[in-house]
Protein backbone atom coordinates (compact mmCIF):
# COMPACT_ATOMS: atom_id res chain seq x y z
CA UNK A 1 0.00 0.00 0.00
CA UNK A 2 1.39 3.60 -0.79
CA UNK A 3 0.96 6.07 1.95
CA UNK A 4 1.39 9.40 1.79
CA UNK A 5 2.38 11.89 4.95
CA UNK A 6 2.79 15.81 4.39
CA UNK A 7 4.43 18.65 6.49
CA UNK A 8 4.62 22.03 5.88
CA UNK A 9 8.20 21.95 3.83
CA UNK A 10 8.40 18.43 2.66
CA UNK A 11 5.89 15.46 1.38
CA UNK A 12 7.09 12.05 1.11
CA UNK A 13 6.02 8.87 -0.05
CA UNK A 14 7.25 5.07 1.58
CA UNK A 15 5.89 1.24 0.08
CA UNK A 16 4.00 -1.00 2.81
CA UNK A 17 3.32 -4.70 2.57
CA UNK A 18 -0.61 -4.08 3.07
CA UNK A 19 -0.89 -6.11 6.35
CA UNK A 20 -4.84 -4.70 6.91
CA UNK A 21 -7.85 -6.17 6.42
CA UNK A 22 -9.79 -5.33 3.29
CA UNK A 23 -13.11 -3.49 3.74
CA UNK A 24 -14.63 -5.95 2.00
CA UNK A 25 -13.65 -8.40 4.83
CA UNK A 26 -16.38 -10.68 6.66
CA UNK A 27 -15.19 -9.78 10.00
CA UNK A 28 -15.94 -6.00 9.57
CA UNK A 29 -19.95 -6.81 8.76
CA UNK A 30 -22.94 -7.05 10.86
CA UNK A 31 -25.01 -10.25 10.51
CA UNK A 32 -27.47 -9.81 7.84
CA UNK A 33 -30.74 -10.21 10.13
CA UNK A 34 -29.39 -7.23 12.73
CA UNK A 35 -28.89 -5.05 9.71
CA UNK A 36 -32.61 -5.78 8.68
CA UNK A 37 -34.20 -4.97 11.94
CA UNK A 38 -32.53 -1.79 12.50
CA UNK A 39 -34.35 1.16 12.57
CA UNK A 40 -33.50 4.86 12.86
CA UNK A 41 -35.86 7.43 12.83
CA UNK A 42 -35.55 11.28 13.94
CA UNK A 43 -38.23 13.32 15.47
CA UNK A 44 -38.29 17.08 14.02
CA UNK A 45 -40.48 19.96 13.79
CA UNK A 46 -40.74 23.94 15.12
CA UNK A 47 -39.12 24.28 19.24
CA UNK A 48 -41.65 23.59 21.74
CA UNK A 49 -44.32 21.53 19.21
CA UNK A 50 -43.70 18.34 21.69
CA UNK A 51 -40.18 16.52 20.06
CA UNK A 52 -38.75 15.25 23.87
CA UNK A 53 -42.26 14.66 25.11
CA UNK A 54 -43.41 12.29 22.25
CA UNK A 55 -39.60 11.02 22.56
CA UNK A 56 -40.24 9.86 26.23
CA UNK A 57 -44.13 8.39 25.67
CA UNK A 58 -42.62 6.11 22.40
CA UNK A 59 -39.72 5.12 25.15
CA UNK A 60 -42.71 4.30 27.65
CA UNK A 61 -44.66 2.33 25.81
CA UNK A 62 -41.50 0.52 23.95
CA UNK A 63 -40.89 -0.52 27.14
CA UNK A 64 -37.53 1.25 27.74
CA UNK A 65 -38.88 2.87 30.52
CA UNK A 66 -41.19 2.85 33.47
CA UNK A 67 -41.89 6.23 34.07
CA UNK A 68 -41.98 9.34 31.22
CA UNK A 69 -39.87 12.55 31.95
CA UNK A 70 -41.37 15.90 32.11
CA UNK A 71 -39.31 18.61 29.86
CA UNK A 72 -40.63 20.80 32.09
CA UNK A 73 -40.25 18.84 35.27
CA UNK A 74 -41.25 19.62 38.85
CA UNK A 75 -39.39 18.85 41.95
CA UNK A 76 -41.57 15.52 42.19
CA UNK A 77 -40.80 14.16 38.06
CA UNK A 78 -37.76 12.88 37.06
CA UNK A 79 -35.98 15.18 34.30
CA UNK A 80 -36.79 13.70 29.67
CA UNK A 81 -34.64 11.25 29.38
CA UNK A 82 -33.12 12.91 26.23
CA UNK A 83 -32.31 15.96 27.80
CA UNK A 84 -29.17 15.04 30.04
CA UNK A 85 -27.18 18.27 29.73
CA UNK A 86 -27.55 20.74 32.47
CA UNK A 87 -28.51 23.71 30.23
CA UNK A 88 -31.17 21.50 28.75
CA UNK A 89 -32.60 20.30 31.87
CA UNK A 90 -32.59 23.93 33.26
CA UNK A 91 -34.34 25.62 30.21
CA UNK A 92 -36.22 22.95 29.13
CA UNK A 93 -35.42 23.08 25.23
CA UNK A 94 -33.17 20.40 23.28
CA UNK A 95 -29.77 21.91 22.32
CA UNK A 96 -28.21 18.82 20.84
CA UNK A 97 -29.24 15.17 19.29
CA UNK A 98 -29.42 12.06 21.52
CA UNK A 99 -30.07 8.47 20.20
CA UNK A 100 -32.13 6.42 22.48
CA UNK A 101 -32.47 2.41 21.44
CA UNK A 102 -34.77 0.06 22.15
CA UNK A 103 -35.97 -3.20 21.36
CA UNK A 104 -40.11 -3.37 19.85
CA UNK A 105 -41.91 -6.41 19.17
CA UNK A 106 -44.08 -5.07 16.30
CA UNK A 107 -47.53 -6.81 15.81
CA UNK A 108 -48.27 -7.07 12.38
CA UNK A 109 -50.25 -8.90 10.15
CA UNK A 110 -48.46 -11.31 8.29
CA UNK A 111 -45.20 -11.55 11.27
CA UNK A 112 -43.45 -15.10 11.14
CA UNK A 113 -43.83 -16.43 15.01
CA UNK A 114 -40.72 -16.02 17.12
CA UNK A 115 -39.23 -13.26 14.73
CA UNK A 116 -36.74 -11.22 16.35
CA UNK A 117 -38.11 -7.69 17.80
CA UNK A 118 -37.04 -4.31 15.98
CA UNK A 119 -34.38 -2.81 17.14
CA UNK A 120 -35.36 0.99 17.48
CA UNK A 121 -33.14 4.12 17.36
CA UNK A 122 -34.88 7.19 18.15
CA UNK A 123 -33.25 10.50 17.15
CA UNK A 124 -34.32 13.51 19.42
CA UNK A 125 -32.95 16.29 17.35
CA UNK A 126 -32.75 19.89 18.31
CA UNK A 127 -35.45 22.53 16.93
CA UNK A 128 -34.36 25.71 17.77
CA UNK A 129 -32.39 27.16 14.84
CA UNK A 130 -29.50 28.01 16.66
CA UNK A 131 -28.67 24.52 16.69
CA UNK A 132 -30.06 23.38 13.52
CA UNK A 133 -26.13 22.39 12.25
CA UNK A 134 -26.70 19.18 14.58
CA UNK A 135 -30.18 18.49 13.43
CA UNK A 136 -29.05 18.39 9.68
CA UNK A 137 -26.28 15.67 10.45
CA UNK A 138 -28.65 13.72 12.30
CA UNK A 139 -30.87 13.43 9.51
CA UNK A 140 -28.03 12.27 7.40
CA UNK A 141 -28.34 8.99 9.75
CA UNK A 142 -32.33 8.70 9.53
CA UNK A 143 -34.17 6.02 7.55
CA UNK A 144 -37.41 7.91 8.07
CA UNK A 145 -39.05 10.58 10.18
CA UNK A 146 -41.58 12.14 12.34
CA UNK A 147 -42.83 15.19 11.41
CA UNK A 148 -44.65 16.85 14.44
CA UNK A 149 -47.21 19.43 14.25
CA UNK A 150 -48.40 22.05 16.98
CA UNK A 151 -52.14 21.10 16.23
CA UNK A 152 -53.40 24.83 17.35
CA UNK A 153 -50.59 26.38 15.11
CA UNK A 154 -50.11 24.25 12.12
CA UNK A 155 -47.29 24.08 10.18
CA UNK A 156 -44.29 26.20 11.35
CA UNK A 157 -41.09 27.75 9.91
CA UNK A 158 -38.78 25.41 11.33
CA UNK A 159 -40.86 22.26 10.28
CA UNK A 160 -40.55 24.04 6.46
CA UNK A 161 -37.26 24.31 6.58
CA UNK A 162 -36.66 20.68 8.11
CA UNK A 163 -39.05 19.22 5.72
CA UNK A 164 -37.08 20.53 2.60
CA UNK A 165 -34.28 18.65 4.02
CA UNK A 166 -35.84 15.49 4.53
CA UNK A 167 -37.85 15.88 0.88
CA UNK A 168 -34.26 16.10 -0.46
CA UNK A 169 -33.21 13.00 0.73
CA UNK A 170 -36.43 11.42 0.04
CA UNK A 171 -36.97 10.17 3.42
CA UNK A 172 -40.55 8.56 4.37
CA UNK A 173 -41.79 11.09 6.64
CA UNK A 174 -44.93 9.95 9.08
CA UNK A 175 -46.92 13.48 10.98
CA UNK A 176 -48.40 13.14 13.96
CA UNK A 177 -50.54 15.94 15.21
CA UNK A 178 -49.86 16.96 18.74
CA UNK A 179 -51.70 18.74 21.41
CA UNK A 180 -55.40 17.73 20.18
CA UNK A 181 -56.77 17.77 23.86
CA UNK A 182 -56.20 21.34 23.50
CA UNK A 183 -57.95 23.59 21.17
CA UNK A 184 -56.98 23.33 17.97
CA UNK A 185 -57.45 23.60 14.15
CA UNK A 186 -59.18 21.34 11.97
CA UNK A 187 -57.56 18.02 10.90
CA UNK A 188 -59.19 18.98 7.13
CA UNK A 189 -57.37 22.21 7.86
CA UNK A 190 -54.08 20.39 8.79
CA UNK A 191 -54.13 18.03 6.00
CA UNK A 192 -54.76 21.11 3.57
CA UNK A 193 -51.80 22.96 4.64
CA UNK A 194 -49.21 19.78 4.39
CA UNK A 195 -50.85 19.08 0.77
CA UNK A 196 -50.62 22.66 -0.40
CA UNK A 197 -47.33 23.67 0.89
CA UNK A 198 -45.90 20.53 0.91
CA UNK A 199 -47.10 19.41 -2.43
CA UNK A 200 -47.61 15.70 -1.08
CA UNK A 201 -50.94 13.78 -0.57
CA UNK A 202 -52.07 12.91 3.26
CA UNK A 203 -53.16 9.86 4.13
CA UNK A 204 -54.77 9.37 7.64
CA UNK A 205 -54.39 6.53 9.20
CA UNK A 206 -56.08 7.86 12.60
CA UNK A 207 -58.76 10.59 12.50
CA UNK A 208 -59.38 12.52 16.22
CA UNK A 209 -63.17 12.87 17.93
CA UNK A 210 -63.03 16.65 19.16
CA UNK A 211 -60.75 19.25 20.63
CA UNK A 212 -59.50 20.57 23.37
CA UNK A 213 -61.69 20.08 26.33
CA UNK A 214 -64.29 18.29 24.24
CA UNK A 215 -61.48 15.80 22.93
CA UNK A 216 -62.67 11.92 23.62
CA UNK A 217 -60.29 9.85 21.43
CA UNK A 218 -58.99 8.42 17.97
CA UNK A 219 -60.34 6.68 15.00
CA UNK A 220 -58.25 4.04 13.87
CA UNK A 221 -59.33 3.59 10.25
CA UNK A 222 -57.79 0.29 9.74
CA UNK A 223 -59.98 -1.52 12.48
CA UNK A 224 -62.55 0.47 12.88
CA UNK A 225 -62.10 1.01 16.55
CA UNK A 226 -62.38 4.15 18.79
CA UNK A 227 -59.34 4.52 21.37
CA UNK A 228 -60.78 6.54 23.86
CA UNK A 229 -58.67 9.50 25.52
CA UNK A 230 -58.75 9.19 29.56
CA UNK A 231 -56.84 12.60 31.24
CA UNK A 232 -54.33 11.28 33.95
CA UNK A 233 -50.96 10.76 34.69
CA UNK A 234 -49.24 11.45 31.66
CA UNK A 235 -46.18 10.12 32.80
CA UNK A 236 -47.68 6.56 33.36
CA UNK A 237 -48.88 4.00 30.70
CA UNK A 238 -52.25 3.85 30.78
CA UNK A 239 -54.16 0.69 28.94
CA UNK A 240 -56.23 1.38 26.18
CA UNK A 241 -60.25 1.81 26.24
CA UNK A 242 -61.19 0.74 23.06
CA UNK A 243 -64.76 0.64 21.69
CA UNK A 244 -65.63 -0.67 18.04
CA UNK A 245 -67.07 2.52 15.73
CA UNK A 246 -70.66 0.24 15.19
CA UNK A 247 -70.94 -0.19 19.18
CA UNK A 248 -74.59 1.00 19.93
CA UNK A 249 -72.93 2.85 23.31
CA UNK A 250 -70.44 4.91 21.70
CA UNK A 251 -73.40 7.49 20.92
CA UNK A 252 -73.22 7.63 24.57
CA UNK A 253 -70.11 7.48 25.72
CA UNK A 254 -68.42 10.32 23.09
CA UNK A 255 -71.78 12.23 22.79
CA UNK A 256 -74.37 12.24 19.78
CA UNK A 257 -72.99 15.63 18.43
CA UNK A 258 -69.42 13.61 18.21
CA UNK A 259 -70.36 10.82 16.92
CA UNK A 260 -72.48 11.85 14.03
CA UNK A 261 -69.60 14.36 13.44
CA UNK A 262 -67.07 11.62 13.23
CA UNK A 263 -69.58 9.25 11.07
CA UNK A 264 -69.74 12.74 8.79
CA UNK A 265 -65.99 12.95 8.44
CA UNK A 266 -65.52 9.01 7.88
CA UNK A 267 -67.67 9.48 4.85
CA UNK A 268 -65.56 12.71 3.67
CA UNK A 269 -61.90 10.40 4.03
CA UNK A 270 -63.23 7.52 2.28
CA UNK A 271 -64.16 9.56 -0.53
CA UNK A 272 -61.57 11.52 -0.99
CA UNK A 273 -58.45 10.32 -0.08
CA UNK A 274 -56.81 7.64 -1.26
CA UNK A 275 -55.53 4.24 0.82
CA UNK A 276 -51.77 4.21 1.88
CA UNK A 277 -49.33 3.07 -0.75
CA UNK A 278 -46.30 1.55 0.21
CA UNK A 279 -44.41 2.96 -3.09
CA UNK A 280 -45.06 6.84 -2.21
CA UNK A 281 -45.23 6.84 1.33
CA UNK A 282 -41.05 5.28 1.16
CA UNK A 283 -39.87 7.77 -1.38
CA UNK A 284 -42.06 10.39 0.77
CA UNK A 285 -44.81 11.49 -1.41
CA UNK A 286 -47.29 10.42 0.38
CA UNK A 287 -47.07 11.18 3.99
CA UNK A 288 -49.11 9.13 6.81
CA UNK A 289 -51.08 11.39 9.68
CA UNK A 290 -51.96 10.71 13.29
CA UNK A 291 -53.21 12.83 15.73
CA UNK A 292 -52.62 12.73 19.40
CA UNK A 293 -52.91 14.59 22.69
CA UNK A 294 -49.92 16.13 24.18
Amino acid sequence: MRRFSSSSSTTTTTDEADTSPSVDDASFKAPEFEINRRRNFAIISHPDAGKTTLTEKLLLFGGAIQDAGAVKARADQRKATSDWMEIEKARGISVTSTVLSFEYNLMRAGAAAGAPPFHLNLLDTPGHQDFSEDTYRTLAAADNCVMLIDAAKGIEDRTRKLFEVCKMRELPIFTFTNKMDRPSMSPFEIIDQLEKEFNLECCPMNWPIGDGESFQGVLDRATSEVHLFTRGDRRKKLTANVVALDDPALPEIIGETLYLKLLEDIETLDALISPPDHDRIMTGDQVKTQPGPR
